[in-house]
């Protein structure tokens, strides 16, 4: 396997925003266009018309573009996502639209979020010029706990979300959003959770998600989901990455994380993983880890079916050496995983050691 030198330096990070019907993503993405660090920053969005733009904060439009007296772009879908990126990059390479460093997009209430994140992964001449940095989904306060009983769709946009926000926290009682909080928790225990009243968010905590760079450094352990004192020699349980955890009203979803001591030659570890998302991609709702390859860290994140070009660091983010990797799947008993790499174990490429369940924060 060759690795390429910072593969990830140079591309546009891609936001995405997901939530389901109600959950406020309209108002969230109408004041986040107001806001004045937004400039240099495209929102790609399905009706421009939907997010009330007020008509003096548009300095230039044409079909589908709006640019902003604030320097934010904002351009709706007109055909498919790939062909707008295309077209958006094309702009911004002939000076037709400014240099844009940040791209936002906002998703229907009903959509899945895997196909839109496949898109970056599988495009070629997407992925070259983009990069995924992560996904945000909003959950309303008042609806949400309903909305995940009666919504496989809303359940995968928490299960694949590296944030979740809570929106209309503010229209709930305590009691309500208590329980909310747990419920995410259990559903992804990986994301870390904010609240957002009206739509009032800095673009800041929309950024920054994903891996940026092949340099290690801390935030490439927070990226994992590990705790920085587990890391610099703490109890490995404590990490929020670490731990098998199976939602209580959920019994089809449950996170495994697993931990390999000894290095993996990368074509038996590729074989496994080719070979889990053969037999059961659809049901692989999310994968994220850190693997040693004779003794190189390597990041490995996927989605399904579809996994990202692995990325080889510079170094290894903290003393930790061991393999990690976590499972967000749905309809997958968790011995299934196991034994799978345990097959690699036997072969002398790595022995699986399941961690202990991590406390829910």
């Amino acid at each position: 396997m060759t690795f390429q030198r910072d593969p990830l330096a140079g591309k546009i990070p891609v936001t995405l925003i997901t939530g389901f019907l109600g959950s406020g993503k309209t108002t969230l993405i109408s004041r986040l266009v107001r806001h004045p660090d937004m400039n240099r920053v495209a929102v790609v969005i399905n009706e421009v018309g939907e997010i009330g733009i007020d008509h003096d904060l548009v300095s230039q439009s044409s079909e589908n573009i709006s640019l902003l007296a604030n320097g934010c772009i904002c351009c709706s879908v007109r055909t498919d996502l790939q062909e707008t990126l295309r077209d958006l990059f094309a702009r911004r390479q002939v000076g037709e639209v400014f240099d844009f460093d940040r791209v936002i997009i906002e998703t229907t209430g009903l959509a899945d979020p895997a196909p839109v994140i496949q898109t970056l992964i599988s495009d070629t001449l997407i992925g070259a010029r983009f990069r995924l940095d992560g996904l945000v989904a909003l959950v309303d306060a008042v609806n949400g706990l309903g909305t995940l009983d009666a919504m496989p769709e809303a359940v995968k946009q928490v299960a694949v979300a590296d944030r979740l926000f809570i929106s209309k926290s503010d229209l709930a009682s305590a009691d309500t959003l208590t329980q909310l909080r747990q419920r995410l928790s259990e559903l992804n225990p990986l994301a870390s959770q904010g609240l957002v009243v009206q739509g009032d968010l800095s673009p800041n905590e929309l950024i920054g998600l994903g891996l940026a760079s092949a340099r290690a450094s801390d935030h490439t352990l927070r990226f994992l989901g590990e705790s920085l004192e587990a890391s610099a020699g703490g109890d490995a349980s404590l990490g929020r990455y670490l731990g098998e955890r199976q939602p209580r009203h959920d019994s089809s979803l449950r996170t495994l994380s697993l931990r390999f001591q000894t290095p993996f030659a990368w074509p038996a570890f590729s074989s496994a993983l080719d070979l889990l998302t053969q037999m059961r991609g659809p049901d692989l709702l999310r994968v994220k880890g850190i693997v040693n390859v004779q003794g190189k860290p390597v990041v490995v994140q996927g989605v399904q079916h579809l996994f990202h070009p692995p990325v080889e660091l510079d170094r290894w983010p903290s003393d930790d050496r061991d393999s990690r990797l976590v499972f967000i799947t749905r309809h997958i008993e968790a011995d299934v995983i196991r034994r799978l790499f345990d097959v690699v174990g036997q072969l002398g490429l790595g022995t699986a050691q399941p961690v202990a369940p991590a406390p829910v924060d």
